[in-house]
């Protein structure tokens, strides 16, 4: 937990009639609380590709490739557990070092999957032949996200205000009052896991992708400032 502490008094101009106007000290200070929470999201990339002496012929041999993965994904498919989309498709000539001319084509597809039904996920992987694993990832799903976002703002708000206090004090002030203040919380961002060792695919057959999603810690901060009362 990181405090950020900065006391200024202010210098205004006033005039002879202030009285209890005068100008008191503003308080800038930070607090935070974290919770570490079960990634619950998994996404896996698929993509392969393909290269040939004919545009036509590579783009075809692509298509063939994805038609056959997005065939058995859509067996699977569901609406926030297991959601299905294509990526990048492309298509490029392949020229010779020598002469700058063309002297093939190469290609490459993508697919995506991603959602929180893991063990269809993982199964999934075992009987996609046609693409190779490209990269793996785990992520918290929005409603993870905000439960414990809920979860600990309290904790946040709850600290900020005994430093504001405890600080208050220490500088010889009886209280605060709240200026403004700002509320955000955060996610560490999900890690890539297996992209290099599963690059070659994993073979048809219902090999299921091991997998272990592990914790994604979610930090609530509250900064701002308050201004000390005697």
């Amino acid at each position: 937990m990181r405090s950020l502490l900065a006391v200024s008094v202010l210098a205004l101009a006033l005039p002879a009639h202030a009285g209890a106007d005068a100008p008191r000290e503003r308080l800038s200070l930070s607090a935070s609380a974290s919770a570490e929470v079960q990634r619950d999201v998994l996404g896996v990339g698929f993509s392969t590709t393909r290269e040939g002496p004919e545009a036509a012929g590579v783009q075809t041999a692509l298509k063939q490739a994805l038609d056959a993965a997005l065939t058995e994904a859509r067996k699977v498919a569901k609406p926030g557990q297991v959601d299905v989309q294509t990526g990048g498709f492309s298509l490029y000539p392949r020229h010779d070092p020598k002469t700058g001319k063309i002297n093939g084509w190469q290609g490459s597809a993508e697919l995506l999957v991603e959602g929180r039904d893991i063990a269809a996920i993982a199964q999934l992987t075992g009987r996609i032949g046609t693409l190779a694993i490209s990269r793996v990832g785990y992520s918290l799903s929005r409603e993870a996200r905000e439960k414990a976002e809920a979860d600990i703002t309290a904790q946040a708000i709850a600290r900020y205000r005994t430093k504001a206090a405890d600080y208050a004090r220490q500088f010889g002030y009886g209280g605060y009052v709240l200026g403004e203040v700002s509320i955000n919380g955060d996610e560490m961002a999900p890690r890539p896991l297996m992209a290099k060792a599963m690059r070659m695919g994993v073979a048809a057959g219902d090999e299921a992708l091991p997998t272990e999603a592990g914790k994604a810690t979610v930090t609530v901060n509250v900064s701002g400032s308050v201004q000390l009362t005697k």
